[in-house]
């Protein structure tokens, strides 16, 4: 490629908190019903006050720290002017001059990401358009909702990193339980402002990607872009400042206004509120709420467990899951009180691990996408860890099947019973008793002369056919290791 794509981001989030920003409404953002959660304050009627939302400050400076920024010890909150039908009071409540956090960094694949701010501001309502463009309605149940917004520095380049930058900050997010981070709510909001410059050249013309509900899109889209962008400037031709949109069914961004100079938000200090003094917060009790962060949570699995790369990435992703896997490992390294089966060597300990591990990354989060949830939804689970170890602990010592084992995870997940009552219930006990085992084998060879005659000519894949006729036989309740023995033994 001739052109380096320069990227920088604009990420909003809004905050998990009881109420908005700067009045007591009630902060919902599954509140279906328009203009329900709204006050004096929040529709911007004449005479109001704000009074700001420590909830929210904290919050924001909660992740200031978890991203190593500076905090700003003297801060303030600004009109940010402009005129929008969902902005009910003609400006925004923002900041510019003094924002709470300052020069972070995120990395992500070991690439350090700089962040340049991170400040708090109120959020808008929303305008729903009528279809046949007849009439537009305003919700104000969002307006007022306290909204954080990151930028980066230009420090990305592609796609790709436009991508994990956006999901790691909003696992972040997640972890810290400051925001839902629900793009398809949107509680979390990503714009893309990115240019192509050729080698030793300073930045060349920008362009914003707005309006784009998902990281994949938001790659998607920058990708699109840099294709867009080197055409044009091999063509001979001059890229426009413009703001662009991403059409997912077309696969390319259109073309939303022009814009020649940045737009001039007029700021001046908010005149209702008081400047704020970061230490009179209490620093430390809020760095106190730090917890392990997603980078911290994938070393220790790495660490401790010896995991697979994508099993780490799947129970960091999901912090539900990988809490609940921990609660199981646990309950593993306690085995006496788990089960009457003998205790596995030490050594086989990291293969338990992964057992565990393997069964909640795919069986348990099959059963939970066919019930219409998903990984994130571990609070509603019936099986407690302990049970679930000891389904574990049965696999292990080859009790049930892999059939079997999967008819019995079922189960737990539908009832929440203990293992040990299903499996009898069910009658699902793997049969590894060689005299019953025999007996099953002398049957299948007795009816099938065929393939046992190929067997002995060389033919050793007849072995397996006829293992699977034992299984068959046995209602698929044979250990099929021990019934392979077997029938060696009988052929032999």
């Amino acid at each position: 490629m001739n052109y380096e794509p320069v990227i920088g981001l604009e990420i909003h989030a809004q905050l998990k908190t009881k109420t908005k920003m700067f009045c007591d409404s009630k902060n919902d953002s599954d509140e279906k019903h328009p203009n329900v959660n709204i006050c004096p304050i929040c529709t911007g009627q004449p005479g109001t006050l704000p009074v700001a939302n420590l909830e929210a400050i904290k919050k924001t400076i909660l992740l200031g720290m978890a991203l190593d920024c500076r905090i700003a010890e003297h801060t303030f909150f600004e009109r940010k002017n402009y005129f929008y039908p969902d902005l009910p009071k003609g400006y925004q409540i923002s900041q510019y001059q003094a924002p709470l956090c300052e020069r972070g960094e995120l990395n992500i694949k070991g690439k350090k990401i700089r962040v340049r701010r991170v400040h708090i501001e109120e959020d808008t309502g929303r305008l729903f358009h009528d279809p046949k463009g007849k009439y537009s309605l305003i919700d104000f149940n969002r307006a007022g909702v306290p909204l954080l917004e990151l930028v980066t520095e230009p420090d990305l380049h592609s796609g790709e990193e436009v991508r994990k930058f956006g999901e790691e900050l909003q696992m972040i997010l997640r972890y810290l339980g400051i925001s839902d981070a629900d793009m398809q709510k949107g509680q979390m909001r990503v714009e893309v402002n990115m240019s192509l410059r050729k080698s030793g050249e300073k930045l060349g013309t920008k362009v914003e990607l707005k309006n784009i509900n998902s990281f994949r899109y938001a790659a998607q889209a920058v990708d699109y872009e840099i294709k867009r962008q080197t055409e044009v400037l091999e063509d001979g031709k001059k890229v426009i400042q413009e703001t662009r949109g991403w059409d997912e069914v077309k696969q390319k961004t259109f073309s939303q206004r022009t814009k020649e100079e940045a737009q001039d938000y007029r700021y001046f200090p908010e005149p209702d509120l008081p400047p704020i003094n970061t230490k009179d917060l209490g620093l430390e009790g809020i760095r106190a709420m730090l917890v392990e962060l997603p980078s911290q949570r994938r070393e220790r699995f790495k660490k401790l467990y010896n995991l697979p790369e994508h099993d780490i990435e799947v129970l960091t992703l999901n912090k539900q899951l990988g809490d609940y896997f921990e609660k199981v490992v646990s309950e593993l390294n306690a085995w006496d009180k788990l089960s009457h089966l003998k205790k596995p060597p030490k050594e086989h300990e990291e293969k338990l691990i992964k057992l565990a591990a393997n069964y909640l990354i795919t069986e348990l989060a099959k059963l939970l996408y066919e019930r219409g949830t998903g990984l994130e939804e571990m609070d509603y689970i019936k099986i407690t860890p302990e049970n679930f170890a000891e389904f574990i602990a049965r696999i292990y010592h080859q009790e049930v099947s892999s059939s079997g084992a999967q008819a019995l995870l079922k189960e737990m997940f539908e009832t929440g019973e203990d293992p040990s009552v299903i499996i009898e219930k069910k009658d699902l006990a793997q049969v590894s008793d060689a005299e019953e085992l025999a007996q099953a084998a002398q049957e299948v060879i007795a009816e099938n002369p065929k393939p046992v005659e190929d067997y002995r000519k060389g033919k050793k894949e007849s072995l397996q056919f006829l293992v699977g006729l034992v299984m068959k036989k046995t209602k698929g309740k044979a250990n099929p290791q021990v019934a392979r023995e077997i029938l060696e033994k009988e052929l032999s």
